[in-house]
């Protein structure tokens, strides 16, 4: 470490998962570089049995597959080791304030862990990032552009900047194509996969529309409304804050309609 002072140990860490929930989802890698105020630096790493199946998604992003960790370590097995590398440490992180601290909670607390990381300090390069190096239009055109942008916030100018970037964009990197439908298919990857444009309901293998989160995440639709606490937690969403096409799908629902797949 050459810039940051430390005066107590620091574990950098970051977990391979099976999903994108804290909660529900579980870890199948884990790496740790602890280091100590003298520059001494152990390291830990190991593939992880999540127990349960890791979706393609996950796989498809971090390469790993159930064949890979069917016979390591439960996270249980590794506890003990995990808390030894965490122990009085600050953590460390690329995004691991929002995701992968809440989740490592989870799986502790699972494994009946004596480690209690809710008031640990927390260092992310994710938050330093963002903060330093603006994400703005200003930014983007200076930086496609190499130049600076006269006129910011007019809405003309912010939209011949827009234009301009677009370009440059396409131009910069090979793996951006130059074709319309291409190009929308690479600024939608997900496109197809929600129901509506806020991704409340997703669309399962069935082909049915289920709920993306909430207490019902991973439930159809359909199967929630069969029983009256289902359908008045349809009715209690339609008193809050969900958008029109939300509530419609909703309204229909309650009336035995539900979304088709085109």
């Amino acid at each position: 470490m050459k810039n940051l002072k430390l005066d107590r140990p620091l574990a950098v860490f970051d977990l391979e998962t099976t999903g994108v929930n804290p909660d529900k989802d579980r870890i199948v890698q884990m790496a740790i570089i602890r280091i100590e105020p003298d520059g001494r630096r152990t390291t830990f790493e190991t593939l992880v049995n999540p127990e349960m199946p890791i979706p393609a998604g996950a796989s498809a992003v971090h390469g790993i597959k159930d064949e890979d960790v069917r016979d390591k370590p439960t996270f249980s097995q590794i506890r003990r080791e995990v808390e030894e590398y965490l122990q009085d440490a600050v953590l460390g992180g690329f995004n691991s304030i929002n995701f992968d601290t809440p989740l490592l909670m989870a799986e502790l607390r699972r494994a009946e862990a004596d480690l209690d990381l809710r008031n640990v300090k927390q260092l992310d390069a994710m938050r330093i990032f963002h903060k330093m190096e603006r994400r703005d239009l200003t930014a983007a055109y200076r930086f496609y552009c190499d130049e600076e942008l006269v006129g910011a916030h007019s809405a003309l100018a912010d939209t011949e900047a827009t234009l301009a970037i677009l370009d440059a964009q396409i131009g910069r990197y090979e793996e951006v194509p130059n074709e319309v439908e291409e190009l929308h298919r690479f600024c939608n990857p997900d496109e197809g996969k929600f129901v509506d444009r806020q991704r409340k309901f997703i669309w399962n293998d069935d082909n049915e529309a289920e709920f993306s989160f909430g207490k019902y995440q991973g439930k159809p639709l359909q199967d929630v409304c069969k029983d009256q606490r289902g359908r008045g937690y349809l009715e209690w969403m339609l008193g809050k804050d969900f958008n029109e096409e939300i509530k419609d799908i909703l309204r229909s629902a309650l009336d035995g309609v539900f979304p088709k797949r085109q």
